[in-house]
């Protein structure tokens, strides 16, 4: 089956399109990856999202702008992935843009919004659409995320030992899988996030994120605000738990640090930059983990990479490549597999690492130019995931 798995993650810098062909054989799904690319927001976009993204407020006449301008680009990704690929979907799968994800006060998720209008991409491709893949789990209990532990389970779940899986996008998460043990999966903290909101501030716009991690690795680590941001009470709740821009925001980080002129943006990033190794060692050395499989947009950080694997040296630091994916696209292919999933009647969480209280068809079916044509429910669970190039 031929799915384009589109998302745009927390750092909102743009589309990732995945184009994936999948077949179920026993309990094995083989995927293809037949194309990635990333296309980036419009800057009227992007700026538009930054300006609607926690802590701040908005009506819905914004909300319905977005809505829209969202789907209408993810339209356009989805049409220009067809076209630069070949590639005639049977499904396409839209995750949209997350706006707010909904935790109470006692830190349990009660509801999460994606926008991107799929009506849209149905209408300009004639390809049926899943979307709003997050709500179900939320609605049986469950925090919609990592939703990317379906993947990591398929791919780690035989390991010998304990392993893991980073993904180091604007909110580092971890899933950990092996065959004698029950997996677990949880938002760890911000990974990008303050990196992005720091510069971003600092520069008024100017620049998005810390290329190559040049402006951390010309600074020097403050200690003691280190150490600040180290007693987030976010960090010692127990898992199941999934945070985001509802927490880890500008303000967040005026609130430690003192207004943006204030700032040594050098020795600033340097700073967040070792709170995101930090905060992931100390998981991986809870859960003595073997090795640690990174994925994401903090993967391509040399620094980042260099830093993590001087922080844990028991544990092997590799590139989610050494199984095959591209670590660019690993959250796109993650949405076709759930797309694939659902299709064949098949849950596409893992009630362990979300926290819902059972196992859940995910996602709502917008359809294309014909009438839906659902393929027969799969009678055999899937337990491993192969990649084909």
């Amino acid at each position: 089956m031929k799915i384009i798995g589109m998302i745009s993650g927390t750092s909102f810098d743009g589309i990732d399109v995945a184009c994936c062909d999948f077949i179920q054989i026993d309990d094995v799904i083989e995927v293809k990856q037949i194309g990635f690319n990333s296309l980036e927001y419009s800057p009227y976009l992007h700026q538009m999202i930054a300006d609607s993204m926690p802590p701040r407020s908005i009506d819905m006449e914004r909300v319905c702008v977005l809505d829209t301008l969202i789907g209408q680009a993810f339209s356009k990704a989805a049409q220009a992935a067809i076209s630069e690929f070949s590639f005639q979907p049977d499904l396409i799968v839209s995750h949209g843009q997350t706006l707010f994800h909904w935790i109470d006060s006692n830190h349990r998720a009660k509801g999460t919004l994606q926008l991107g209008e799929p009506s849209w991409i149905a209408e300009a491709t004639g390809t049926p659409v899943l979307s709003n893949i997050r709500s179900r789990d939320v609605a049986a209990g469950g925090h919609g995320a990592p939703l990317v532990s379906i993947l990591d389970q398929l791919l780690l779940g035989h390991s010998d030992k304990p392993e893991g899986a980073l993904n180091l996008g604007g909110i580092s998460n971890i899933t950990i899988a092996g065959k004698s043990i029950i997996p677990m999966a949880y938002d760890i903290g911000p990974a990008n996030g303050l990196l992005d909101a720091a510069i971003y501030a600092y520069s008024n716009g100017k620049v998005s994120f810390d290329e190559d991690g040049k402006l951390a690795a010309a600074g020097t680590v403050d200690t003691d605000l280190l150490n600040v941001f180290l007693n987030e009470p976010y960090y010692s709740l127990p898992a199941p738990k999934s945070t985001g821009k509802e927490l880890f925001h500008l303000p967040y980080l005026i609130e430690r640090t003192g207004p943006v002129h204030s700032w040594n943006i050098e020795n600033l990033m340097a700073t967040l930059l070792e709170l995101t190794v930090e905060t992931v060692a100390q998981e991986v050395e809870k859960n003595s983990l073997s090795k640690l499989y990174i994925a994401g947009g903090g993967s391509a950080n040399p620094v980042m990479m260099k830093r993590m694997q001087d922080r844990l040296r028991q544990c092997a630091i590799l590139s989610i490549s050494e199984l095959g994916i591209d670590p660019r696209a690993k959250e796109s292919l993650t949405v076709a597999l759930i797309g694939f999933l659902t299709l064949h009647g098949l849950p596409g969480q893992i009630p362990s690492c979300t926290g819902a209280n059972g196992e859940r068809l995910l996602g709502s079916l917008t359809p294309g130019a014909h009438p839906l044509q659902v393929p027969a429910v799969s009678k055999i669970k899937p337990t491993r995931i192969r990649v084909v190039n």
